[in-house]
């Protein structure tokens, strides 16, 4: 990443700062922080065990695309998984950061590159189909609620925007997988000895994991289970809090949050765009702003206890792979 890359990464960090702010002093930081205390510790361990649910459906989604692997090694998948999301979280600024570091928890323990790459590509795949499928029910939500109302109305544009454009992305991504493989095949033909092979070998491999059409159902709906049971998460701290919203309302809302996210993916972590969206759409629903502010506090609090140990133990098992190599016999 060059330096105008960084710059600009850090000015969208510091403007959505600024905005998360903004955003809680406006509504009312201490009200806020007084509804994030609501859960308690109980509610708060039930939120992370939900959030423990749906890295073991991701992983399973990912082991699915993954030919060859046996169901022993889904603990192996949960925890790449688990590792891919946490350096996604903890290290915004190395937005391929989390792929990299997936992938790497499979290679150092066997896992072939072209089979690791290539199930990666099939799983995002499949992954974002779930999640527009998901979207699509919050927008017809949200359509079903938003019968009057000027502030209300103007989230109707908001919501289908963010859809379309999800939709485009998603498109963009299936379209562009096999050429965009066979331009970085060509360049790195020009530049690094070997390559052609090894770009190829995940072309082929990619092709035998789509010419397995249950493989790719069942982490379809492995992965559309896991952005369901994400929101639930959501809708399962939010009773902690006292808000006993409909569980439909929850799924509602993480829906539409989940698509800004994505939408917002050149920010990292979607900081400020996250709370400022759950202080407009939260209330559509019925949910005070504060409630709403203090669930996407949380959420981020949650990222912060699984992801910071989660690095922690890859980055330990990381030095000891390396000293264990060094101490082998040359």
């Amino acid at each position: 990443m060059n330096r105008f890359a960084r710059a600009g990464l850090l000015a969208a960090t510091l403007i959505g700062i600024a905005v998360a702010g903004w955003t809680v002093g406006a509504v009312g930081a201490r009200q806020v922080f007084v509804a994030m205390a609501a859960i308690g510790w109980l509610g708060m361990g039930a939120f992370l065990l939900c959030s423990v649910g749906v890295l073991l459906l991701l992983g399973g989604a990912w082991l699915v695309t993954a030919p060859g692997q046996p169901l022993r090694r889904l603990p192996l998948f949960v925890w790449a998984r688990t590792t891919r999301e946490a350096a996604t979280d903890v290290l915004p600024f190395s937005q391929l950061g989390g792929l990299v570091v997936g992938a790497r928890t499979l290679g150092v323990r066997g896992v072939p590159d072209s089979l690791i790459y290539a199930s990666m590509v099939a799983d995002m795949t499949t992954e974002m189909a779930a999640q527009l499928l998901f979207t699509i029910g919050g927008v017809a939500a949200l359509l079903v609620v938003l019968t009057s109302g000027p502030v209300h109305a103007g989230l109707v544009p908001l919501a289908i925007g963010g859809l379309g454009v999800m939709a485009v992305l998603m498109i963009a991504f299936v379209v562009g997988q096999r050429p965009v493989l066979k331009l970085i095949g060509a360049l790195a033909a020009r530049m690094i000895p070997g390559s052609v092979e090894a770009v190829g070998a995940v072309r082929v491999q990619l092709d035998a994991v789509y010419r397995q059409p249950k493989r790719i159902l069942a982490a379809f709906a492995l992965n559309l289970l896991a952005w369901v049971g994400s929101a639930a998460g959501a809708w399962v701290a939010l009773w902690f809090m006292g808000s006993h919203v409909p569980l439909w309302a929850a799924l509602t809302i993480e829906a539409l949050i989940f698509t800004l996210r994505s939408v917002a993916f050149a920010v990292p972590g979607a900081i400020g765009i996250q709370e400022a969206a759950y202080a407009l759409i939260g209330p559509v629903f019925g949910l005070p702003p504060t409630t709403a502010l203090a669930l996407s506090l949380l959420k981020r609090a949650r990222d912060l206890i699984i992801g910071v140990p989660a690095i922690l133990a890859w980055q330990a098992g990381e030095v000891g792979a390396l000293v264990a190599k060094r101490a082998e016999p040359a």
